[in-house]
Order: C-alpha cells, then sequence, then structure tokens
C-alpha cells in the first residue's frame, strides 16, 4: 500500500458538523446512499447504525416489509439531513402494535 493510500479521506460530516472520516464507499446504491456518502462521516453513520436498532426494535419491524423499509429510509434522511429536533421514538410506524388496512 502507498503512502497515499494510507490517507484517510475526510467529509465535512452534515449531522456532526465537522470535519470528519468519510465512509469507505456509500452504505447503499441509490441517490440517498450517495448523498450519505458525500455529506457524512463513518462516526455519525455508526451513531445512524444505533438509533436504526433502536427503531427496528421499538417497532418490531420486519425488515422484509417494503413499509418498514420505507420508514427506516425516511428516518435515517431525517437523521442526517434534517436540522432541528431528531425524530424521536413516537407516532406510529409499521409493524407490530400499528393497525394494519
Amino acid at each position: 500500500m502507498t503512502r497515499e493510500e494510507k490517507m484517510i479521506t475526510v467529509v465535512e460530516c452534515a449531522k456532526l458538523n465537522q470535519e470528519l472520516p468519510a465512509l469507505d464507499r456509500p452504505p447503499f446504491p441509490g441517490p440517498l446512499g450517495q448523498r450519505i456518502f458525500d455529506n457524512i462521516s463513518r462516526y455519525a453513520y455508526q451513531l445512524w447504525n444505533e438509533q436504526a436498532t433502536l427503531l427496528i426494535n421499538h417497532y418490531g419491524l420486519n425488515m422484509a416489509d417494503p413499509r418498514a423499509q420505507d420508514f427506516i429510509f425516511e428516518q435515517m434522511e431525517a437523521f442526517f439531513f434534517d436540522e432541528g429536533d431528531q425524530p424521536s421514538i413516537s407516532g406510529a410506524a409499521p409493524g407490530k402494535g400499528t393497525p394494519q388496512k
């Protein structure tokens, strides 16, 4: 490995508002994955993984359910890019205890 390859890429993290080590690659394909890669640090992404675990467990989400996936992606975007208060674990989400239509 050359010295250039050992250099850590940094990003101005939109979540933590400071320059921090970047992710190695987009976390998943698509526009949101690229936006996260371009604007979110690996530290902030670790925070998201903890938050996602809380949401999945709290709501009993089945991640094979497209509604649960949509909910998680909405929460992810809000967690990283919405200004002001972050979403809390309240309100209705798809999963256990949510009335089915």
